[in-house]
């Protein structure tokens, strides 16, 4: 069995319920015997960028010789994810696959104080220039996001060079759309052909 390690990060006001996905995901990937990291970020409900990066850094130390890397990224941490990718944060050599589900979009962002500085300046993620991420990534969102209004392909994708997948119904893939749990993530985790699905 591949030796893997998870970095599991959550998004705004997530202080890790037990009953979210995220945690259904550590819980079960920690009784396959994998190494798994799901960090609370500090200060949750009214978030700092730099901080976060911060916190981000200390956990993206090289894993053991012969272990995947694996992050599974929610929401806010989607746009987290991507300032590290932007800022060539170190330990990010040691990532084997990303995904990356649910990101909300600038203009929804611009809405709220608290996390506003997670956008981009003028929602540009052109920083790429027509590369590539530097990671295999998939892209997932419900195609009823109330927090991604322009789509995904349009907010993320085509700026990211990627192809989303959408889930019908999905929402945000959250609590309230009732993703307690979600099959088809540990799956994408276990391999990374899994087609990803609604629950």
């Amino acid at each position: 069995m591949t030796t893997r390690s998870y970095l599991i990060l959550h998004g705004w006001q997530n202080h890790r319920p037990e009953d979210h996905w995220q945690h259904w995901l550590a819980d079960h990937l920690t009784a396959l015997g994998h190494e798994v990291v799901y960090p609370q970020l500090p200060d949750p409900d009214d978030p700092d960028l730099e901080v976060w990066l911060t916190d981000l850094a200390r956990h993206l130390d090289a894993p053991a010789a012969g272990t995947e890397r694996v992050v599974v990224a929610h929401s806010l941490s989607v746009l987290l994810w991507l300032h590290a990718v932007a800022r060539d944060l170190p330990g990010l050599n040691g990532v084997h696959r990303v995904l990356l589900v649910s990101p909300p979009s600038g203009s929804v962002l611009a809405r709220y104080p608290e996390v506003e500085g997670f956008a981009f300046a003028g929602n540009d993620l052109g920083w790429l220039d027509g590369r590539p991420l530097p990671h295999p990534t998939r892209l997932v969102a419900g195609d009823d996001d109330p927090y991604l209004p322009e789509g995904v392909q349009a907010a993320y994708g085509d700026p990211l060079n990627l192809t989303a997948e959408l889930l019908p119904g999905a929402a945000h893939l959250d609590l309230d759309a009732g993703y307690g749990s979600w099959p088809s993530v540990l799956e994408w985790c276990l391999d990374e052909r899994t087609r990803l699905r609604a629950r």
